[in-house]
């Protein structure tokens, strides 16, 4: 008999979630370590330990290992957390959703996590790094993305390099012509920008106690109607199927 998750169950379901990613999460400063160059990023494990012990769970089982940048747009943002590549794209395992938590606002500089249009708790593997301020658009918009830490040092120098590479479709690519994305010439693990490892480099409990993030105030005022800009949010499988055509030899 084919079974369904009625609301209340769901709700139970996240919460049980919450609670125990909560219980795992520590402080912590990771370094992303890319074929662009690495930058490192300040998490914000006291304000949004769900969100922050999910991510983490995703990097200590070395599912980011290996993953590309499948989504740039300028001078707005870059995704990723998607899809890893060896011979060719494959969707990352991805595990339960988590709940929302819209604390702090999407500003130039900051990691968020992608989700599910119209699904405000639907939030799994993927994330992005606003290279704009997008709080008009992205604080209230399907509940509020979840800021969870922020690009510290220089790294927003290797963030917006990667965001001003040409694409193909929406995806970077490196000495990959637009010609050849017309054509849809083979492309490489070497045209992509690889995502070779994400890892702790510091846990202390008080590694953000410096920062001075911006709250998210627009979460409490009443959402527009408009769904736009929302879908894409979650990348859709026409990426995954494109490149590997792309890459198919």
């Amino acid at each position: 008999m084919k079974s369904s998750i009625t609301a209340p169950t769901l709700a139970g379901s996240l919460a049980i979630a919450a609670a125990t990613l909560a219980t795992q999460a520590h402080a912590t400063i990771v370094e992303f370590q890319t074929s662009q160059g690495s930058f490192q990023v300040n998490l914000f494990d006291q304000q949004t330990p769900t969100t922050v012990a999910n991510f983490l769970g995703y990097v200590e089982r070395g599912d980011y290992q290996s993953s590309y940048i499948h989504r740039s747009v300028e001078d707005f943002i870059i995704q990723g957390g998607a899809y890893s590549f060896d011979e060719q794209a494959e969707v990352i395992e991805t595990q339960a959703p988590i709940i929302n938590e819209p604390v702090y606002s999407n500003v130039a500089g900051t990691i968020a996590m992608a989700k599910r249009s119209g699904n405000v708790n639907s939030a799994t593997s993927q994330w992005f790094f606003n290279t704009s301020d997008n709080s008009a658009n992205l604080d209230l918009q399907n509940g509020g993305f979840t800021v969870f830490g922020q690009v510290i040092g220089e790294g927003m120098t290797v963030v917006k390099a990667i965001n001003a590479l040409q694409t193909c479709g929406e995806i970077p690519m490196v000495d990959y012509s637009a010609e050849q994305c017309s054509q849809g010439d083979d492309a490489v693990r070497a045209n992509l920008v690889m995502i070779n490892d994400i890892i702790v480099i510091d846990n202390d409990p008080n590694s953000a106690i410096d920062l001075n993030p911006v709250e998210n105030t627009l979460i409490d005022e009443v959402e527009p109607d408009s769904d736009s800009g929302a879908a894409w949010w979650f990348a859709p499988l026409a990426l995954l199927v494109a490149l590997r055509r792309r890459t198919k030899r």
